[in-house]
C-alpha cells in the first residue's frame, strides 16, 4: 500500500516538476545566448549582456508573436530552444528599404535594401469606438501605404495622450514611442513602439520614409514609387496638402516649397 501510495505521489508531482523546471530562471550564460540568438534573427535585442531587460523582453515577445507563440514576454527554456531552431523574420516586400507593420502578428520591421530586417513589439488600433473633438470616432489604424510625412520630436501631449519621437504618416496616425506598448492593439490608431527603441527608429526613419501597413487580407506595395521617384515625391506632396490644407499645390510640388498653408490643427491619436 505505501508502494503504491509513493507510485501515485510521484505521478501527481511530475508534471509540477517539468514545469517549475521550464519556468525556472535561466543561466547569465543562457540569456546571453538567447540575447545573441535575438540579435542574429533581427529582433531589436539591445546589447548581449545577460541581463533580461526591457530590450531582451521586448525582443522576446516580438519573436513569440513572429512565431506564433504565446506572448508572455517569458524566458525559459522552452522559448530558448525555440530560438536555437527559428528562421528569421521576412519582410513582405524586398529590395527597397521601407518600413513594414504587420498588424496580424503586431510587429514593425525596418527593412534594408537587402532585406535585413529590424523588428519590434507594437501596439495599434483597437478598433473600439472612442470621443475625437466632441464626435465619435473609431480606433482603426489604416492599411496601406503611406510616407513619413512630418516628426515630433521628444514628447508631444494631446487629448488622446502622449507620444514620444512621432513620426506621422497620415493625419494624426503616427509611430510613436510609448510607455504602454501591451501585446494586443490598444491605441486610438497610432502605432506605439517600445520607448528604449524610439529616438533611433526616429532616425533612422526621415521624412519620406515609405511605410506599409498590412494585414492577411490587405497589402500595397510601394514598388512603383521606388522605380519612379517623382511618383513618391508626388504622393508626398499631396499628403501634406491634404493634411495641412496647401494652396495651390500643383506648383508648390513643382517648385519644391513648402508655401503658404491654410492653419489646421492635427491630433495625436496616441
Amino acid at each position: 500500500m505505501k508502494f503504491v501510495l509513493t507510485i501515485c505521489l510521484l505521478l501527481i508531482s511530475t508534471p509540477a516538476v517539468v514545469v517549475a523546471q521550464q519556468r525556472a530562471a535561466l543561466t547569465r550564460a543562457e540569456t546571453k545566448e538567447a540575447e545573441q540568438r535575438l540579435g542574429d534573427l533581427g529582433y531589436w535585442s539591445g546589447a548581449v549582456d545577460g541581463v533580461f531587460d526591457a530590450a531582451t523582453r521586448s525582443a522576446l515577445i516580438a519573436f513569440q508573436k513572429w512565431q506564433g507563440r504565446e506572448a508572455n514576454g517569458q524566458l525559459t527554456l522552452d522559448e530558448l530552444e525555440a530560438l536555437r531552431t527559428a528562421n528569421a523574420p521576412q519582410a513582405r516586400e524586398l529590395g527597397y528599404a521601407h518600413v513594414e507593420v504587420d498588424l496580424d502578428r503586431q510587429v514593425l520591421m525596418l527593412v534594408s535594401e537587402v532585406g535585413d530586417v529590424r523588428v519590434l513589439p507594437v501596439s495599434t488600433g483597437n478598433d473600439k469606438t472612442f470621443m475625437d473633438d466632441g464626435q465619435e470616432s473609431i480606433a482603426y489604424t489604416p492599411r496601406g501605404r503611406f510616407l513619413v510625412y512630418e516628426k515630433d520630436v521628444g514628447w508631444q501631449t494631446g487629448p488622446l495622450g502622449s507620444t514620444y519621437y512621432a513620426n506621422f504618416i497620415s493625419g494624426g496616425v503616427a509611430i510613436h514611442g510609448s510607455r504602454n506598448v501591451p501585446n494586443a492593439p490598444a491605441s486610438h490608431g497610432c502605432i506605439r513602439i517600445p520607448m528604449f527603441a524610439a529616438r533611433e527608429i526616429s532616425k533612422l526613419m526621415p521624412v519620406g520614409t515609405i511605410v506599409l501597413v498590412y494585414d492577411k487580407l490587405s497589402f500595397v506595395s510601394a514598388k512603383d514609387w521606388v522605380k519612379n521617384p517623382k511618383l513618391k515625391e508626388t504622393a508626398l506632396f499631396s499628403l501634406t496638402a491634404e493634411v495641412y490644407g496647401y494652396e495651390n499645390v500643383e506648383v508648390q510640388r513643382q517648385s519644391k516649397t513648402p508655401g503658404t498653408k491654410r492653419p489646421r490643427t492635427r491630433i495625436h491619436r496616441a
